[in-house]
């Protein structure tokens, strides 16, 4: 009795994860044809994929293989529309945005922000993310509230969501920028300013290479990771609502929580 039970219960989560796989691809409705032009115009779907963001997505060192949440979504959008994928990395999201502009890429993973707006189209957010502050072991600065002061200096990586939003917030503190998110804990290292700023997660990740660091409890912002599209296609705006629509599906379906457990993915939710 106890082995059919068993049995029973084993088949019917590989039924529930059947139903969720067959919901999750599920195409709410088919693109049309000029705005599937306009969205991969040459054939084959383009996606720029941010490697300064280890939440979102990382490379294999040795094999090159890319991973990661925004990788499986970028696969479940080629298959519902039918297109070939084509991963393109860039080490930031600054230059990520830079192929949006010039069109060599079709879409991005990228934190939504008001500077980058002028250029991309955003569907609704599917992860939010923490931006923090690191300081030395020894710093008087205990918490958020005491870093935009005059006398600080903020290194952040730059172009990044962190950079744009600094810019517009620190009215008192001094913002320096390193070449890429990856960079700011090495400069900061090196003696560049008193309070490193950018994802948590990456923070606490390259501070493992060193000793007498300690992060700011909380987070000075929280960013909302959104897909984007340039809005110099014809079609932007169809484009964005049926991508939109993916992502409502997505993340209602589990299909983005579980990419994220597949990926132990810590410090983010999915986005409400």
């Amino acid at each position: 009795m106890k082995l059919l039970l068993s049995l029973a219960f084993s088949l019917i989560l590989i039924c529930s994860a059947q139903l969720a796989s067959a919901q999750s691809s599920k195409a709410i409705k088919s693109m049309d044809a000029a705005t599937l032009s306009s969205f991969a115009p040459t054939g084959t779907l383009r996606v720029g994929i941010n490697l300064g963001n280890p939440i979102l997505a990382s490379e294999d060192p040795t094999t090159k293989v890319l991973s990661g949440v925004t990788i499986d979504i970028s696969q479940e959008i080629g298959k519902r529309i039918s297109r070939p994928v084509k991963l393109v990395p860039f080490k930031t999201a600054g230059t990520t945005v830079e192929a949006v502009k010039t069109g060599d890429i079709d879409m991005v993973f990228v934190a939504i922000d008001p500077v980058r707006g002028a250029d991309i189209n955003y569907t609704p957010a599917y992860i939010q993310i923490e931006g923090a502050y690191m300081v030395k072991a020894n710093s008087p600065i205990k918490s958020n509230d005491e870093v935009d002061m005059l006398g600080n200096e903020i290194i952040v990586g730059k172009g990044s969501a962190y950079d744009l939003f600094l810019t517009r917030e620190i009215k008192k503190a001094t913002l320096f920028r390193a070449v890429s998110s990856q960079a700011v804990v090495d400069d900061f290292m090196a003696g560049q300013g008193n309070v490193a700023a950018g994802v948590k997660q990456q923070l606490e990740s390259d501070a493992q290479r060193y000793s007498g660091l300690r992060m700011l409890p909380g987070r000075f912002m929280a960013i909302n990771q959104a897909i984007g599209v340039p809005k110099a296609r014809p079609q932007y705006e169809a484009t964005t609502a049926y991508l939109s629509e993916v992502i409502a599906q997505l993340k209602q379906s589990g299909f983005i929580a579980d990419s994220m457990k597949l990926h132990n993915i810590q410090g983010a939710k999915v986005a409400d």
